[in-house]
């Protein structure tokens, strides 16, 4: 089994800007439930202050093959180290003034559950299985036998407006470190 933390990302084809994600600045977001792993539901339209959220294609489970021909899709490998780098910078995104932290997927709240235990998050995942958020930010996707997965993007979102995106975002285990230097610079 491959060491899902060591990637040559190197040797993965990095995704390219699409422009699928130029509207997203300046968009107010209006009112989605989206179930979380801690429990409820969390609208990230209510959420005030800085929310960074972090969307992601899927997490890979333990003894569970991942699809066909994954890591020669431009973006898709990467979600496990994607979210220990948020969770490896947490903190100091809080020092920094980040109130909500979340990632967001597809993947339905109990699949997200196994990632977010097992690698120890101090925030939540957030499911968009019903694709609620996506179609009312159109939202970047991919289809990978069948299933609709959202490219990798993370929006910082400030009282419910997103004032800043990052995409396409690659490699993946250095998403916190740009979103931190991007904070750092914008204060």
């Amino acid at each position: 089994m491959k060491d899902l933390h060591s990637v040559d990302w190197a040797s993965l084809p990095q995704p390219e800007d699409d422009g699928g994600a130029k509207h997203l600045p300046g968009t107010r977001l209006q009112s989605v439930q989206l179930p979380s792993t801690r429990g409820g539901t969390v609208d990230l339209s209510l959420c005030a202050g800085r929310t960074v959220v972090y969307a992601y294609p899927k997490t890979g489970q333990p003894g569970t093959a991942l699809p066909e021909g994954w890591d020669a899709i431009p973006g898709a490998r990467g979600c496990t180290p994607q979210s220990c780098a948020f969770r490896d910078h947490a903190n100091e995104l809080a020092e920094l003034g980040v109130q909500q932290l979340f990632g967001l997927s597809t993947q339905s709240t109990s699949y997200q559950q196994e990632a977010a235990t097992r690698l120890h998050l101090p925030f939540a995942l957030l499911s968009d299985a019903q694709l609620s958020l996506q179609r009312q930010l159109n939202l970047p996707t991919m289809e990978v036998e069948g299933d609709v997965l959202l490219k990798r993007i993370t929006l910082i979102i400030d009282d419910g407006v997103i004032s800043r995106i990052f995409y396409p975002v690659f490699p993946p285990d250095e998403s916190a470190e740009t979103v931190i230097r991007w904070l750092k610079q914008s204060d």
